[in-house]
């Protein structure tokens, strides 16, 4: 479909009754059945025309000999474009209370995706803040055996990494605990990733033997920030009972690449600075497994910088008006709740 194709009134208003028609009945689409069901002023044999210059120009086409038409890929992407346009300013209230997760943000994501999952009977997917925004809250540095030593860190995200070490000779419970102290109080409060962090490991002041040590124990903090961004997905049972025949292939493959999230990462992209929503129609996703799939999201965050995304994942016949609703919502209130817990800086 071209950028500049630009349709009638009427065009756009035929176009918008066939989408919503079929979506609600998964059924071709007839000019009878328009002004049935419709409030189009125009007889018939108008809608019939205008069906027909509407498939001449791609956005329709009508399967088999079935005298009504379906949208195609471009239909959608123009409908869902039409609605990107005239968004109400602000979204609805979204049932969701993230109150009782206190600062736990790994607990929100979830709630998240159950609560949008159970809304739309979509697959929800929402993509956690990255691990270099978040700040060092405490350290604990555990001597598990004379040589292994874990290190675990608590961010102020509420998330809790693990690494064990294990060194050639017998550690000093004596320096573990020194350790453990040290870093308490010189790294708690630092936000990962930066160069301040890096610096209290490298300490003038401290011993050789102090340095070695926590220099060995020092990718429990540097390493954080290159784990891959964690992704929560609910909703796959919900979305696989209102699967239609013809689409069971595509959610096949849908669901061998959320058993990849790497790869669903990568499709997803990162997060954009603007807060607009966004779809995202079958070949726009640039991976075989989702062309006959479409995508509504909207990224949450600060003020100035995008944490994440909230994502709804369905067929390319999807309600995208309710879709679009739900994650606006849902992006707003996290993004009042991560504002409670992440530095602007």
């Amino acid at each position: 479909m071209e950028e500049t194709l630009q349709l009638t009134e009427r065009q756009s208003e035929v176009l918008r009754r066939v989408v919503e028609e079929f979506v609600a009945t998964g059924q071709p689409v007839g000019s009878k059945t328009l002004v049935e069901r419709s409030d189009l002023r125009v007889s018939p044999s108008t809608v019939r025309a205008e069906l027909a210059e509407l498939e001449n120009l791609g956005l329709l086409t009508h399967p088999h000999t079935s005298a009504g038409r379906v949208p195609t890929e471009a239909g959608y992407r123009l409908f869902a474009d039409e609605l990107l346009g005239h968004l109400e300013p602000q979204p609805q209230a979204f049932p969701l209370d993230l109150t009782s997760t206190s600062t736990e943000v790994e607990s929100a994501l979830q709630a998240t995706t159950e609560m949008l999952s159970q809304v739309t009977r979509l697959l929800a997917l929402v993509s956690a803040p990255p691990l270099e925004v978040t700040h060092v809250r405490h350290v604990e540095v555990l001597l598990l055996q004379p040589q292994m030593v874990m290190v675990v860190v608590i961010t102020s995200a509420g998330g809790v990494s693990k690494r064990v070490f294990h060194f050639d000779e017998p550690v000093d419970p004596g320096v573990a605990q020194w350790a453990s102290d040290y870093l308490n109080e010189a790294v708690s409060g630092l936000q990962l990733g930066t160069g301040l962090l890096r610096r209290r490991f490298e300490d003038t002041g401290l011993s050789p033997r102090e340095r070695a040590f926590l220099d060995a124990l020092r990718p429990a903090f540097v390493e954080l920030v290159s784990a891959e961004q964690r992704l929560y997905v609910g909703g796959a049972a919900d979305l696989l009972g209102g699967v239609r025949a013809e689409e069971l292939d595509a959610y096949r493959s849908l669901f061998e690449l959320v058993e990849r999230r790497a790869d669903l990462l990568d499709v997803l992209g990162s997060p954009s600075s603007s807060q607009r929503p966004y779809v995202r129609v079958g070949h726009d996703l640039a991976h075989p497994a989702l062309a006959e799939i479409a995508l509504v999201g909207a990224c949450y965050g600060l003020v100035h910088r995008a944490l994440g995304a909230v994502s709804l994942i369905g067929p390319v016949r999807m309600d995208y008006e309710k879709a679009l609703g739900a994650v606006r919502s849902a992006a707003v209130e996290l993004s009042r709740f991560v504002e409670s817990i992440y530095d602007e800086a």
